[in-house]
Order: structure tokens, then sequence, then C-alpha cells
């Protein structure tokens, strides 16, 4: 299964490029005997909220712990793994795969592949250690995120130290479509570096990689002739 995320400044963009790359994938799988199917998937925006490793881990721990974790991260998982459970002959392949979280089933699995790997099976979400030095970058005006700019989110998190330097990295407070009072936060930055989080602060501030406009976009005034 190959996941083809989609959306401006995605790294494919257009739905049509995108179409084009799922066929010449299943060709190619065709020609080396591989069965390929493919996953064109919303990349408008960065799913669920965090960006970074540390900040990811325990993000996707959190996710199979059962705990509150952004629907946008429990949707695309369950739906690419159930794409797969469906290509194993497992008919509902997303409620099977929503199942197997809910039981634990998936954490479980996790911890044993962990433990293969010569690290702590009995981790918690709660055990992972982000970037010590962190800023927020609060909101300016009112309104609802328009646009969340992908592009400006990686630099900022790369400004940060990510993903060289493990606890660095952003965490998002609003996603696309959620009403912003002035002084909300829109994303916490984090840093193992006092200087990095400086760069990024300041990096950010300038940028603005969240867009917030009101609901009101223009007012087409009434003219009178005389």
């Amino acid at each position: 299964l190959i996941d083809i995320p989609v959306g401006r400044e995605a790294k494919v963009e257009e739905m049509q490029r995108a179409k084009q790359y799922a066929r010449d994938f299943i060709e190619l799988g065709e020609r080396l005997g591989i069965n390929v199917e493919c996953a064109i998937t919303y990349g408008g925006q960065p799913v669920g909220r965090a960006i970074g490793p540390a900040l990811e881990v325990r993000e996707a721990l959190s996710a199979l712990e059962n705990k509150n974790s952004p629907a946008s991260l429990i949707e695309k998982a369950t739906h690419l793994a159930g794409i797969l459970l469906e290509m194993g002959g497992i008919r509902n392949g997303a409620e099977e795969a929503e199942a197997i979280i809910r039981s634990g089933k998936a954490l479980r699995k996790l911890r044993e592949i962990i433990q293969a790997q010569g690290g702590n099976p009995d981790v918690h979400s709660d055990d992972i250690d982000v970037g010590r030095y962190k800023a927020e970058i609060k909101a300016k005006t009112e309104g609802y995120v328009k646009r969340i700019s992908n592009r400006t989110i990686g630099r900022i998190a790369r400004e940060a130290g990510s993903p060289y330097d493990k606890g660095a990295g952003i965490l998002l407070a609003k996603k696309e479509g959620l009403q912003v009072e002035i002084g909300e936060t829109l994303l916490t930055i984090f840093a193992d570096n006092k200087r990095k989080l400086e760069r990024a602060e300041r990096l950010a501030k300038h940028l603005h990689p969240i867009t917030i406009e009101g609901m009101i976009l223009e007012r087409i005034p009434k003219y009178h002739t005389m």
C-alpha cells in the first residue's frame, strides 16, 4: 500500500498528478509480481498535531493507549491499515483496524516490536521526553484558521533542531477550521537548545505559518446613483 498525500505544499499538489503516480506504482507492481494499491490522502495540513521525532512518538503512543488523540491521526491510520487488511482478505478493514486499537492489541504488538529491537516494552507516552526549552506562538487576531503552511511549519521545526535533535519540533494547538481568540496559543515550539529555540521563535513570528481569517472576508457596499 502506497500513501500519496495531496494538497498545497505537499510533495504532490495536484490530484491529477497523484492519480498518475498511483497508476505508475500499480503498473510497476504488476511487472514485479507485487500486489500494489494506492491511497490518495489529504495532505493540505499536518496529520495530527505533532511535528518532530519525540513529539510524534508520544502522540502515536497516546493514540494506541486510547488517550485523547487527534481525530485526523486515528482516521488516516485506521483507513490505511484497513486497506491493507482488506488486501489480505478481511472485510470492513477500517472498522477492524479501529477495533484492534480500542482492544489494546495494537499497543501490545508495538510493545513486542520495541522489545525485539532492544527497547523498553513498558514505555508509556508520558515517558517520552521532549525538548526542555519551549515557546508558545499566540494569535494576534481572532477568527478561524484558514490555512497551515506545511512548508513553513517544517522550516520552523528544522530551525528548532528537528529531526536530528530528537526532542525538537512543534505541537499544533489549532488546526484548519477551528476558531481562534486573540492571545490563544496557535503552536508550541520545542527545542533541546535554547539558541535554536530563539531562532525558531523569531522565524515563526516572521513567517506566520498559520493564517487566520474572520467569517466576513470582504464587505461589498451598496452604491447609490443620483
